[in-house]
C-alpha cells in the first residue's frame, strides 16, 4: 500500500514538472547575458533564455527570428527558447 502512495505522488510530481506552455513568438531584442525579449502573438512580451541543447550546438538567434518558447504556468513572464524557425 505504501508503494502505491509513492507512485501516485511521483506521477503527480512528474505531470506538474512537464506542464509547459509552448508558444511561438518573434524575437524583438537581444539583452545582456544571453537573454532575449520575445513578443508573443497576443501582444505580450516575455524575457527568455536559450535552452542548453541550443547553446551547446551554438544556434544563433537574431532579432526578427521566429522562435518556440516554453513558458511555465506559474511565471508567464519568463521562458526558455527551445526552437529557432528562421
Amino acid at each position: 500500500m505504501a508503494d502505491s502512495k509513492k507512485d501516485k505522488h511521483k506521477n503527480l510530481a512528474e505531470s506538474k514538472k512537464n506542464d509547459k506552455i509552448e508558444v511561438e513568438g518573434k524575437v524583438i531584442e537581444v539583452l545582456k547575458g544571453s537573454d532575449y525579449l520575445v513578443e508573443l502573438p497576443n501582444g505580450h512580451t516575455v524575457k527568455a533564455y536559450v535552452s542548453g541543447k541550443m547553446r551547446i550546438n551554438m544556434i544563433r538567434i537574431l532579432p526578427g527570428d521566429t522562435v518556440t518558447v516554453q513558458l511555465s504556468p506559474y511565471d508567464l513572464t519568463r521562458g526558455i527558447i527551445t526552437w529557432n524557425k528562421r
